[in-house]
């Protein structure tokens, strides 16, 4: 068989008609012969291109509404008969069968219809059948048939009928395992629809899918490939960000600036939150991001540098000016004024994201972590703990500043990789102790990395992700300045923990709520 294939009937079915009119009408003047249905064969009529109607050819009219329009002999046995084999010819002629040499098919929008909490009827509806018969069997017997999912494949038959008369073997296997790739990630969008009209977060069998935005330079090294992928998720993010300036983002670059874009999410005033490593090195509240930028950097200057940069407010002249006097990897805000571009626009490989707005910290999600052999899945943590959540467990009580700290504190080490040892005042980090092995280690680090930046932590609060395990993590807290201390407790040995705040007069708070992050 050659490995060049005519096209000499094509079948068109199409729920996105972007370009379908001209796609059409280049097949025609190639001397293509068009079957449609529906929608398609009207645009089609309507732009002057003769078209064959399905059921003109097949004999056999649409029934049930339209459900049952292309599931016939006519148009499968026409996509799947081998053309090389003697057998097949011959009962196509029997049962007088003629070969169809190309689908183009996309399918119902189900996943758009989804996403606008489309009733559950309206949804089912949608669920195509025909569509995904026709490129499964096309692509089953891509030998001979092309088989097209989405408009952008157009132009590449298009210009293989021109350079050779029809279409490529290599051509017609890569559009197959495009096909297939989309099957699978639209059944995979029905099961997950499925699974969550049943209440269903872990069913038996569970898959994603996922759509190539970019390939990567290379991963977390340079001898790693990668590539990123998005996934139907609206969330505010990396993924839906527009990217205003910068070279690429890195496998890195995309981790570390979806860690501080989640991180800086949680907080409802002006916030900036620094990122080196996937863990916060800075952060701040308070009544303006320039003011908050200033106080966030002063936490550890040096990790800063070359760092992502994340705030939960429109990126301004004023504090773009502040952030581009350092090294700077990415700048993740919802919005920035024109001012602020023009800052950033001297600074040709600084990345500048902008994403619309901010994710939602309590909106429900899940988060995948891949193993050998198999990945775990787990619910987002959208934990948030208030002062009502609080419960005092020392002989003082913290003051209302001192609350409002621990719970800043707090927000911050849900986003540290754990043990996590946050100390904070008035609202920003003044140290940040990430990824130790124990927690003593961790409450040792922040202190040193805070007051070798010359910051004052008299009074300050401290808070743990987990429990202290022995008093002695929370003993070399106190040892750094700490008036407060908020973990969430539920150690065995919370009892001698409680009597060593005590016994230095500090506040304690348990929260009940734990925030490892690995």
């Amino acid at each position: 068989m050659s490995e060049i294939v005519p096209i000499r009937t094509a079948l068109i079915s199409v729920s996105d008609k972007t370009g379908l009119v001209e796609f059409a009408e280049a097949l025609t003047a190639a001397g293509t012969k068009i079957l449609s249905t529906g929608g398609s064969a009207k645009m089609l009529r309507e732009a002057g291109i003769t078209v064959t109607e399905v059921s003109e050819h097949t004999g056999f009219p649409e029934i049930l509404g339209g459900r049952v329009k292309t599931l016939v002999p006519h148009v499968h046995g026409g996509i799947l008969g081998k053309r090389h084999d003697p057998n097949h010819i011959t009962e196509m002629a029997e049962h007088g069968i003629a070969p169809i040499d190309l689908v183009a098919v996309n399918l119902y929008p189900f996943e758009a219809t989804v996403a606008r909490d489309a009733e559950f009827g309206e949804c089912i509806e949608n669920i195509d059948i025909g569509g995904p018969a026709m490129i499964r069997s096309a692509a089953k017997n891509h030998e001979g048939v092309a088989v097209l999912t989405e408009p952008a494949h157009y132009a590449k038959i298009l210009e293989e009928i021109a350079a050779h008369g029809g279409t490529t073997l290599a051509t017609r296997r890569a559009l197959a395992a495009a096909a297939y790739a989309r099957t699978a990630a639209y059944d995979s969008a029905i099961s997950g629809w499925f699974a969550e009209q049943l209440g269903e977060t872990y069913p038996e069998r569970f898959s994603f899918s996922g759509t190539k935005k970019q390939e990567l330079r290379y991963g977390e090294n340079p001898h790693q490939s990668a590539a990123f992928y998005t996934s139907p998720s609206t969330r505010y993010g990396v993924a839906t960000a527009i990217q205003v300036q910068g070279k690429e983002l890195s496998y890195n670059n995309y981790n570390d600036t979806d860690a501080a874009f989640e991180c800086v999410a949680e907080f409802d005033e002006p916030t900036v939150v620094i990122v080196k490593h996937a863990n916060p090195c800075g952060v701040s509240t308070a009544a303006s991001t320039s003011a908050a930028w200033d106080l966030a950097l002063a936490c550890d200057p040096v990790s800063a540098f070359g760092g992502i940069v994340a705030l939960n407010r429109t990126l301004d002249e004023e504090t773009a000016a502040k952030i581009a006097t350092i090294f700077t990897e990415v700048i993740i805000a919802p919005k920035a004024t024109e001012g602020a571009k023009a800052v950033l626009a001297t600074k040709k490989n600084l990345r500048l994201l902008i994403t619309g707005g901010v994710p939602n910290p309590t909106e429900e999600g899940l988060t995948f972590k891949s193993l050998a052999g198999g990945f775990l899945l787990q619910n987002r943590d959208t934990g948030r703990i208030t002062a009502n959540g609080l419960k005092v467990v020392t002989q003082r009580a913290p003051s209302p500043a001192e609350i409002a700290d621990m719970l800043f504190a707090f927000r911050v080490a849900k986003h540290v990789k754990s043990n996590a040892i946050v100390y904070a005042k008035n609202r920003a980090t003044i140290g940040v102790g990430a990824g130790q092995m124990n927690r003593v280690d961790s409450a040792r680090i922040a202190a040193w990395r805070g007051k070798e930046a010359k910051l004052d932590f008299t009074g300050c609060a401290v808070a743990s992700d987990a429990f202290f395990p022995f008093a002695d993590g929370l003993e070399a807290a106190i040892a750094a300045g700490a008036s407060c201390v908020i973990q969430p407790g539920g150690s065995i040995r919370d009892k001698d923990v409680i009597e060593a705040a005590d016994a230095a007069g500090i506040a304690m708070v348990f929260t009940n709520m734990r925030h490892f992050r690995h």
